[in-house]
């Protein structure tokens, strides 16, 4: 009799398909091996049933009804996958944990502490390696435009268009595609590295643009790892609603330096904030005005606007 195979192997199969798609999954993997490995650790075989979803997010010490609704809600698209295979999987909606995900503010990196990010970065092991170089590109690049580390670590030769400073984004959160200017320093610096790129790995075998010490496509979990371990080193403090100082806070960092900049020269936010929110690749214009709320600068200097208004002043 065939053995019933198991959550860990369901999961495996469930990110290839999801992945021929076109979708790359680096935050999800993580999680639904988590509840794969779970499942299997503790005995159990058959379909996922809200019982052994609702075990496995309560499973941590540390959770909370965020973070427990947070899993249950990675869970779902692959328990409705599955359940297309085995009529008797269940679904467990979020909200049985409580209320669901509530956006925690970011920390803003000042410039001080992004200069400080790329000069230390550029010691890491091995010296004289491509691992340093990468991961101080990487990093001066998503300050810089404000990409997600998904998509600077997709991009690919063709993609890095240096004579016209243009970026062309493919694998974009929303599986679609922009193009995305950036400045002639930021050109520089990328062609400096596809120097530095070619030099130390002179065969090529991947088309991918940012690559490992191997030749390989660096990864987000190499880059992520990186990070933590120059966070940790230049002892950073957290000036948001996380725990810690993330990578992804760059991109937060871009977006609200770009704000300000608008709202001390006087520029008419509301207008360009539909060219920001494309440039960023939000879904919806929306997500970009988020930052005026929860950025406790970028509200203070619009209150001060509004206030202005008021009084007969400039324009919001």
């Amino acid at each position: 009799m065939k053995a019933a195979p198991t959550m860990v192997s369901l999961v495996e199969d469930y990110l290839e398909r999801r992945r021929r798609l076109g979708f790359a999954l680096q935050s999800e993997e993580q999680r639904l091996m988590c509840f794969a490995r779970f499942a299997d650790q503790i005995g159990h075989s058959g379909p996922i049933t809200v019982e052994l979803a609702l075990r496995w997010a309560c499973s941590s010490s540390r959770s909370t009804a965020a973070t427990r609704a947070g899993r249950l809600k990675i869970l779902s698209p692959f328990a409705k996958y599955r359940l297309q295979f085995d009529p008797a999987t269940e679904i467990a909606s979020s909200g049985l944990c409580g209320p669901g995900h509530r956006r925690l503010t970011p920390h803003i990196y000042s410039e001080e502490e992004i200069e400080t990010l790329l000069v230390t970065a550029r010691q890491l092991p091995p010296t004289g390696g491509l691992r340093p170089v990468t991961c101080e590109t990487v990093f001066g690049l998503l300050a810089a435009t404000g990409l997600r580390v998904s998509e600077a670590l997709a991009l690919r030769r063709e993609d890095v268009n240096l004579e016209r400073s243009l970026l062309t984004i493919r694998q974009s959160k929303f599986r679609k595609a922009r193009l995305v200017p950036i400045h002639p320093t930021t050109a520089e610096a990328l062609r400096a590295y596809a120097c530095s790129r070619d030099e130390k790995l002179p065969t090529r075998t991947t088309d991918a643009f940012f690559l490992s010490d191997s030749g390989r496509p660096m990864n987000y979990r190499q880059i992520e790892y990186a990070f933590a371990r120059l966070r940790v080193q230049l002892r950073w403090q957290a000036r948001g609603g996380h725990p810690h100082p993330r990578i992804h806070d760059l991109r937060h960092s871009f977006i609200c330096r770009r704000l300000i900049g608008w709202y001390q020269e006087g520029i008419d936010v509301g207008n360009a904030m539909l060219m920001l929110s494309t440039y960023v690749g939000h879904s919806q214009v929306t997500d970009t005005f988020w930052y005026v709320t929860a950025i406790p600068e970028l509200m203070a200097i619009a209150g001060d606007r509004f206030e202005r208004f008021v009084q007969g002043g400039s324009h919001v």
